[in-house]
């Protein structure tokens, strides 16, 4: 199939997942996902190297954007049980999910670290559109969730980036060329934005993207991985963006019309159904290694940290358990670098997704704390929890759990 042929028939799987999922109120990223999994295993549709350009790029864009989402001011103030949470939430997962692949799955060194990482995410995006819909993003127990998924993420994309760079002579210029996004960026955005904001050519946007563009260069020349300092990049960049949310949402506008619709779309397109059919005892085991140590070691701690009683603790660490945005990036990179193959990448792939609804189900359908609502918004309650997990309010984030 030629490129344009390829690029309309996936507009129209991005268009209709789009409407599926106003109509259900699901997803739009696991159904851009199903999608491409239909595509990919039906009419046999496969990625082209535009398409690998784009992913890679919306893959950096997504990082960005998660880090942007986190609140500094909480993380610094609840940063003992946040990092308790988050670092336990990360360590268990990647410890299981590399000891089953290696010793269970007989998978190589390498791809093992990748199923350990893949598996040790919880996904921003999921955490917060449910807060966002119950309205717990204004109470302490979502704060707190929010910070406590940002440790976790933070530790998958330190992972990715430590196990997996390879560097070389340009690696100083890499470190040194990050630094100096990290820095500068939050210092040059404020004059900029002023100067040259609210226009129709978007220049505050550009601004950003040329940002993303150097640190995937960098990272390509020096043998690193532009995901960690984009994340960084995200984090020390949430402030301006609290106080400048029109210039957030039109830049999510941008990622969530065109970037991350192909990468979820390329990523669906790479699962082979057939691989997961014929491996479903290796499909049962990385879910296991996934979701049991993320239950039993975030619990106790949630117990202890979140005060509104046990319901409160088992919502958290539900959520807590979901994994979406990360996790594929992580799987998608191992595929790309040639670390894992097809079948082990749609396996890790079905995972992520599973994780990303079924916990997500559990947790509104029937563990959401109405004290903690009540203290965050009493007008909140009269609606009660959203009716299918996933759902977002396109005003907040363009449903893009």
């Amino acid at each position: 199939m030629g490129s344009l042929a390829l690029a309309t028939t996936l507009s129209v799987i991005v268009l209709l997942a789009s409407l599926v999922s106003v109509e259900a109120g699901l997803s739009v990223a696991i159904l851009e996902l199903l999608g491409g999994v239909f595509a990919g295993n039906v009419f046999g549709l496969e990625s082209q190297s535009w398409l690998n350009f784009i992913a890679a790029f919306a893959s950096v864009v997504l990082t960005f954007l998660a880090g942007a989402e986190v609140d500094v001011d909480q993380l610094r103030q609840e940063w003992r049980p946040s990092v308790a949470i988050g670092l336990a939430s990360f360590t268990a997962p990647f410890v299981a999910g590399m000891a089953v692949a290696y010793w269970l799955l007989d998978w190589s060194g390498k791809a093992s670290a990748i199923a350990g990482i893949a598996l040790s995410t919880t996904s921003l995006a999921v955490v917060y559109a449910v807060l966002v819909e119950t309205g717990l993003n204004r109470a302490r127990l979502g704060k707190l969730l929010m910070s406590a998924t940002f440790v976790t993420d933070f530790g998958t994309a330190v992972a990715l980036s430590a196990i997996f760079i390879h560097p070389n002579g340009w690696f100083a210029l890499f470190l040194v060329g990050s630094l100096a996004l990290i820095l500068g960026l939050p210092r040059l955005a404020p004059p900029f934005f002023r100067r040259y904001g609210d226009r129709v050519i978007e220049p505050e946007i550009k601004l950003v993207f040329v940002a993303f563009f150097l640190l995937m260069y960098m990272g390509q020349l020096s043998g690193g991985h532009a995901v960690l300092p984009a994340f960084v990049l995200g984090l020390v960049m949430s402030r301006h963006y609290q106080s400048h949310r029109r210039e957030q949402e039109r830049l999510r506008v941008v990622a969530f019309a065109f970037l991350t619709p192909f990468f979820f779309v390329k990523s669906g397109l790479a699962v082979s159904l057939s691989a997961v059919w014929a491996s479903l005892g290796a499909l049962g085991l990385l879910a296991a290694a996934k979701m049991i140590p993320k239950l039993a070691a975030i619990y106790p701690l949630a117990r202890r940290t979140m005060r509104g009683g046990p319901g409160e603790a088992v919502f958290g660490t539900l959520l807590m358990s979901t994994g979406l945005t990360f996790g594929t990036i992580s799987s998608l990179y191992g595929l790309n670098a040639g670390i894992i193959d097809k079948t082990q990448f749609s396996l890790l792939l079905t995972v992520v997704v599973g994780s990303a609804v079924v916990p997500t189900f559990i947790a509104q359908r029937w563990f959401t704390p109405y004290h903690a609502l009540t203290r965050a918004d009493p007008e909140h309650v009269a609606g009660g929890p959203a009716a299918i997990p996933g759902t977002t309010p396109p005003s907040e984030h363009g449903n893009q759990g």
